[in-house]
């Protein structure tokens, strides 16, 4: 059959037109997550901005760290203020942030428990369309091993080398035959020691440089790269001049730290805690810690920019769970206190998320992974119950802070569950009767206002929630004394 010359011409402008469609056409976003470990809130400018004086500044009005570099993600993009760890523990919190299903429901319900090998992260969903991914850091999923580098489920991170299943350590390096921690103790096993470690061999600077390594590996094609820094979590040890930066800082305990022996028996201090003293050295290392990492995102931002990437890549910052420190006369996590189980998240993702964009709302890390796959217009797979966030964080959505974000502890029967809105918290246990926290008025969480007559339909709207979502869960789930409080607290003579 002949071909008309005008039908050749128009052929050819067809065929341009899609080539240069196809050569300009943006690609997809690229996705950056720094994730730490046991990370107060409170030292991150962008959160002190959010808070009042006396919840800003909790250890002295000049015990503060400077966070430029975090603070420009929130700038850039999304600061959530009411964000929480869905079990503050590390594997459960993992657990759920990964996958966007309850923790109980992974395998990976308490501290050293190994995921479900069929869990699907939002990884492996990025990976099976295309991305090409990586993960650096301490990962906490695959059972006891430690450090156990590269485990061999990898959950969709392809390129998991540097991952090392647990373990906080301080001194790293990169040999012949593989990543190793370089600190050793008498005996010539891993010591978590910082040792003689440097700018290239301390854990979150070594870290930081594999992140910086795979995203120039990869700057031509769409990735996602998660960075797991096991700082603040302790020992408090940090190299230098991070160890010295802080030492003439006056901190001072919070507020609660002396009203500890009021705390309610979820939160009773017990072993060393019991006898707690304050030391203000342990929290000049821990500004060091969050400094280090500040400076260290501060890098990868810079390699971003050098790149032209920015513009095209989501970036988030959040932490596991937090850190109380001193709170309630209390160091570390584990239970429903703001300083434990309250976490940053903030997201930069330019052309999605407007920037200066402030959330209230309450969510857990459970929602997580359906959020990220939604600000990326991916399909959520069918196994996640988190709720997806994404067009409110784009504007397309309005806030409800009568929405709750509930948290369980860990283990596949929780001893104690909080279900939390913008400006209550509800606290069932099997050690003690109800709590309710108005964090409007009482910020420090020292007072149970459960019994406050103004409070009664609020205390019955937060335990209908919890109700609703036990459920749904198996029979065996919940405990028989919080089960009667649940029912007493949702019955109209409640």
């Amino acid at each position: 059959m002949r071909t008309s010359r005008g039908s050749i011409h128009f052929a050819v402008l067809v065929c341009t037109a899609i080539l240069c469609n196809t050569s300009t056409a943006k690609s997809p976003p690229n996705v950056l997550i720094i994730q730490t470990d046991e990370h107060n809130f409170r030292t991150l400018g962008a959160y002190r901005d959010t808070l009042p004086p006396e919840q800003a500044f909790v250890w002295g009005d000049d015990a503060v760290v400077q966070t430029p570099s975090i603070d420009s993600i929130a700038e850039r993009g999304v600061i959530c203020t009411s964000f929480y760890a869905t079990s503050p523990v590390c594997t459960p919190s993992r657990a759920a942030f990964f996958s966007g299903i309850p923790p109980h429901k992974t395998g990976a319900h308490s501290n050293d428990q190994p995921y479900r090998s069929d869990i699907v992260t939002f990884a492996e969903v990025l990976r099976r369309d295309g991305y090409a991914t990586g993960y650096a850091g301490k990962w906490h999923l695959d059972g006891p091993g430690k450090p156990q580098w590269a485990p061999k489920r990898q959950f969709g991170f392809a390129d998991n080398r540097f991952m090392f299943n647990r373990g906080h350590w301080k001194n790293l390096e990169l040999t012949d035959s593989g990543p190793q921690v370089g600190a050793r103790d008498d005996k010539g096993n891993p010591s978590y020691n910082v040792d003689d470690a440097d700018e290239q061999t301390f854990a979150t600077d070594w870290l930081a440089d594999r992140a910086v390594d795979f995203i120039r590996k990869h700057a031509d094609e769409p990735f996602c790269y998660h960075l797991s820094i096991p700082d603040p979590h302790g020992p408090n040890t940090v190299r230098e001049p991070y160890d010295t930066m802080f030492a003439d800082m006056v901190i001072r305990p919070p507020l609660s730290f002396s009203m500890s022996r009021d705390n309610p028996a979820w939160a009773a201090a017990t072993g060393k805690n019991a006898t707690l003293k304050f030391n203000p050295s342990l929290m000049q290392l821990y500004f060091g810690m969050v400094r280090c990492i500040d400076d260290n995102v501060g890098k990868i931002l810079k390699t971003l920019d050098e790149l032209e990437l920015t513009s095209n890549t989501v970036i988030v910052f959040t932490s596991d769970h937090g850190d109380l420190c001193y709170e309630h006369g209390r160091l570390n996590k584990g239970n429903p206190y703001e300083g434990s189980a309250k976490i940053p998240m903030l997201i930069a993702a330019p052309g999605i998320i407007p920037p200066g964009t402030r959330v209230d709302q309450a969510f857990g890390t459970v929602d997580f992974a359906p959020t990220l796959l939604g600000l990326l217009g991916k399909q959520a797979p069918e196994s996640v119950e988190g709720r997806d966030a994404s067009e409110l964080f784009s504007g397309k959505a309005q806030q409800n802070l009568d929405e709750v974000a509930i948290l369980q502890s860990s283990g596949l029967k929780p001893s104690w569950f909080a279900v939390i809105n913008d400006r209550f918290k509800l606290v069932l246990s099997v050690s003690e009767r109800p709590w309710l926290f108005d964090l409007q008025q009482d910020p420090d969480e020292l007072r149970n206002s459960i019994d406050a007559s103004g409070n009664k339909q609020v205390v019955r709207e937060l335990a209908a929630a919890l109700q609703d979502y036990v459920s749904k869960q198996d029979a065996s789930f919940l405990h028989n004394k919080i089960e009667l409080q649940l029912r007493e607290l949702t019955s109209n003579e409640g």
